[in-house]
């Protein structure tokens, strides 16, 4: 029996895969796949973006590298020079409904602790890159894989989860299902799933247009709906506002999709073949909690909304750091009570407030002279510095912060890479799936007490080439600020926080 199986081989259940072998439990996962490789997933069907908050989460599993030459960006624009001592200005922020923002306009001084890393930006990429660093880093923990394993059925009682896929049963002690937006682990086990109705039908398509001028670059809003075309031949994306009334079970033939292209462009473009095509809307749905017993969501399974400034993937990712060490904890034995329950309290409100910034998208896209008056206003208001900042701050993902019972100003937020005087990070402390307590005092009644979480609580001490005025900061395994120390360390506080997630202390 396993500890956990994962129902999912995509970018949030390998990713949650590689955090889980390193906290020590054995992992299953069934993929519904036979082929790891498809033209869904690589470019230009399968382009993606990774937030800032997402390159931080692979830097901090030691997969950035790996990463940005699997997707062939170019490192200078993705982190700080190596030998930065500050962090750089913002280069690049999301757009809102296909509304550019000015990064110039970003107001970096209300950005709280920042500090030189390799993962300051995100860069885009293709699923089959992320897919193929994360698989080969989960085969190298343990992780078996299975493809062409669909799940089909699943039991669970007060020990262990029995999963059927491909004709086989598996038993674990938690399942986790990161098997997309149509999870078959989701309705099976039960979980309320509710938002709210499309208003457009959506298409993603590899086209031969007859004459691709017609068809101009770029994100393209009409009178009718919206059409994207990027770089990548034929590569051709449309809105068309019918509040999804496309049936997703009828053929997507030339003939349609041109018809849908000429309404919202409002001009006689030509399709000559349509080679690769898909359907998709703006249903904005997320279930209710991310746990039902010993079956547990993450990713598309727990929430779907439109791609709109294309947060899916990067949630997903969140979700996945969030849920690895928590679990991993829960089998081993050493979670403290109620650690797992967490992980639906602290990644619901994330994923509630990107559904609404998807909706608050799409609102302003709506044909009609409401929703153009909105985007008008909208419009002016992102265009100033405190708009600009706000976008930033919404879709970077390093701004969430959870309660973690510790009232400092950066507890529960992302931790700044800080750099010890050797040039040790601290994203290269927390590749060990442990939590790490930062000592820049090098404080004896802290290292005496950091020694009874020996194993689940890795101390690192000395000066900072920044330590941003603290004296020490305790840190999750997943890059969050669990405690943190000015002036006045307080042994007590450290000890409660430590208790809090990484259970009692051992003797």
């Amino acid at each position: 029996m396993r500890d956990v199986v994962i129902a999912g081989g995509g970018p949030v259940g390998l990713f949650l895969a590689t955090e889980l072998a390193l906290g020590g439990a054995s992992v299953l996962v069934l993929e519904r796949d036979a082929e790891a490789t498809s033209p869904w997933k690589a470019l230009p069907l399968g382009l993606r973006g990774l937030s800032a908050g997402s390159a931080e989460a692979f830097h901090r599993s030691g997969l950035l590298d790996a990463v940005i030459r699997a997707s062939h960006a170019d490192p200078a624009k993705v982190g700080a020079a190596p030998d930065a001592t500050r962090a750089p200005d913002p280069r690049d922020v999301s757009h809102f409904a296909g509304m550019g923002l000015n990064a110039a306009d970003i107001d970096v001084a209300s950005l709280p602790f920042r500090l030189p890393s390799p993962a300051m930006e995100g860069f885009m990429t293709s699923l089959e890159a992320v897919i193929s660093v994360l698989a080969d880093r989960a085969t190298e923990l343990g992780v078996e894989i299975l493809r062409g394993t669909p799940v089909t059925a699943l039991t669970q009682d007060d020990e262990h989860v029995t999963v059927t896929a491909g004709g086989q049963e598996y038993q674990a002690r938690y399942l986790v299902g990161c098997d997309g937006g149509r999870s078959t682990v989701r309705g099976l086990a039960g979980f309320d799933f509710i938002g709210t109705d499309p208003l457009f039908t959506g298409y993603v398509a590899q086209v031969t247009f007859a004459d691709p001028d017609q068809v101009p670059l770029g994100f393209n809003l009409t009178d009718n709906g919206m059409y994207l075309r990027t770089p990548f031949e034929g590569h051709l994306g449309m809105m068309d506002f019918d509040a999804g009334a496309f049936d997703r079970s009828r053929p997507l033939t030339r003939e349609h999709l041109q018809d849908v292209l000429r309404r919202i462009t409002s001009a006689d473009v030509s399709l000559t073949e349509v080679h690769l095509a898909s359907s998709f809307t703006d249903r904005a749905m997320q279930t209710t909690t991310y746990r039902k017993g010993r079956v547990l969501l993450a990713g598309d399974a727990a929430h779907i909304h439109s791609p709109l400034g294309g947060q899916g993937l990067n949630l997903g990712i969140g979700d996945a750091a969030n849920l690895g060490w928590k679990l991993a904890a829960t089998v081993r034995g050493t979670a403290p009570e109620g650690l797992l329950d967490t992980y639906t309290s602290e990644r619901h409100p994330v994923g509630a407030a990107v559904l609404d910034w998807s909706r608050a998208q799409v609102a302003t896209m709506k044909p009609g002279p409401n929703a153009r008056a909105l985007r008008q206003l909208v419009h002016q208001l992102l265009s100033t510095t405190d708009g600009t900042t706000l976008a930033y701050r919404r879709t970077t993902g390093l701004f969430n912060r959870y309660d973690v019972s510790d009232a400092h100003q950066l507890a529960g937020c992302t931790a700044p890479d800080f750099r010890f005087e050797d040039g040790t990070r601290l994203g290269d402390l927390l590749r060990q799936g442990q939590g790490v307590l930062l000592d820049f005092r090098t404080d004896d009644r802290l290292h005496r007490a950091a020694q009874h979480w020996e194993g689940r609580i890795q101390y690192a001490a000395g000066p900072a080439r920044n330590d941003l005025g603290f004296t020490a900061v305790l840190v999750r395994p997943d890059g969050v600020v669990a405690w943190a120390a000015g002036q006045d360390l307080d042994i007590g506080t450290f000890e409660q926080a430590a208790a809090r997630w990484f259970a009692g202390a051992q003797n």
